[in-house]
């Protein structure tokens, strides 16, 4: 009776393991952004692929420098095995008159991408004025506005994203919710930044859940709030992942649960502490996604 019994115990012991996803099997890629190394995207690349990263984003600042010569930075990308996974094309505007101008310069963005071998550019926008909440006017205009930059990035090839982001249309889950409606998912899909989403005072694993249809990527990202030694309830800071307060177990038990197959990029917006170098606040986030079994490097 005992060995039967144990028999059963180690059979469901296994069939419990073979139902958890392991890192291996994670069905997700993770990438990594250069924007913790302020423009320094050269330094950004060669850290990044040293740390085992294989996908990177890039910001509108490297457009900048290498718009008439792509072929530089995308063989330095090819020659350390890192793929442009999304580029931060930069803000959306809804006002008639610098819509036009607007759209052409995402447009731009999206050739370039295309000549670094990317698929994807990443929309924001700076419309919130003095933490005035939108009206529902405002945010059908926006979604209709990435609507049409998502149109024609798509004829050449290149996936546009909405970004949720504090301080911007999209602050709260309610404004999110109100976009992700006035999208048109043939256009413009969602890059979830589960770390805002958080700080607007939603739950970044719902939303995984919620939004698994139109979800395009996300940036695993965590914050701290309130500040450590900062008397006011409402201050935060983004830090690596596992330093704040963010649920990111969640998040990934939530991906797992969709089976995501897109890209988890992992971002961080400068060095939290002064003392630390970018590239060892990877390694401190790349250390929890190893403890965590999020990911197999």
């Amino acid at each position: 009776m005992l060995s039967r019994r144990r028999f059963i115990a180690q059979n469901s012991l296994l069939a419990l393991a073979a139902f958890v996803p392991s890192a291996k099997s994670k069905t997700y890629r993770m990438g990594y952004s250069a924007i913790t190394w302020g423009g320094k995207d050269e330094q950004a690349i060669e850290e990044l692929a040293e740390l085992g990263y294989k996908g990177i984003q890039l910001r509108a600042n490297t457009y900048a420098k290498y718009k008439d010569n792509p072929a530089e930075i995308k063989a330095l990308l090819d020659a350390k095995g890192l793929s442009l996974v999304m580029f931060s094309s930069g803000n959306v505007e809804i006002d008639p008159a610098k819509k036009e101008a607007n759209a052409a310069m995402h447009l731009n963005h999206a050739r370039f991408v295309k000549a670094l071998g990317g698929t994807s550019i990443q929309l924001t926008n700076s419309l919130r004025k003095n933490n005035v909440p939108p009206t529902a006017d405002e945010l059908t205009r926006l979604g209709a506005a990435m609507n049409e930059i998502g149109k024609l990035t798509k004829e050449i090839g290149i996936q546009a994203t909405y970004h949720n982001h504090m301080n911007q249309y999209g602050e709260t889950p309610e404004e999110v919710d109100a976009l992700v409606k006035a999208m048109d998912p043939n256009y413009i899909r969602l890059l979830l930044d589960v770390a805002h989403y958080h700080q607007g005072g939603g739950k970044p694993a719902e939303a995984v859940i919620k939004y698994k249809k139109v979800l395009h990527s996300l940036h695993v990202k965590d914050v701290e709030c309130p500040i450590v030694g900062n008397a006011n309830p409402k201050s935060y800071k983004f830090v690596e992942l596992g330093q704040g307060n963010v649920d990111l177990v969640g998040v990934f038990a939530a991906l797992d649960k969709i089976k995501f197959a897109g890209w988890a990029i992992v971002e961080l917006d400068g060095v939290p502490d002064k003392a630390k170098t970018p590239k060892q606040c990877a390694q401190i986030s790349k250390d929890f996604l190893l403890a965590k079994k999020a990911y197999q490097f």
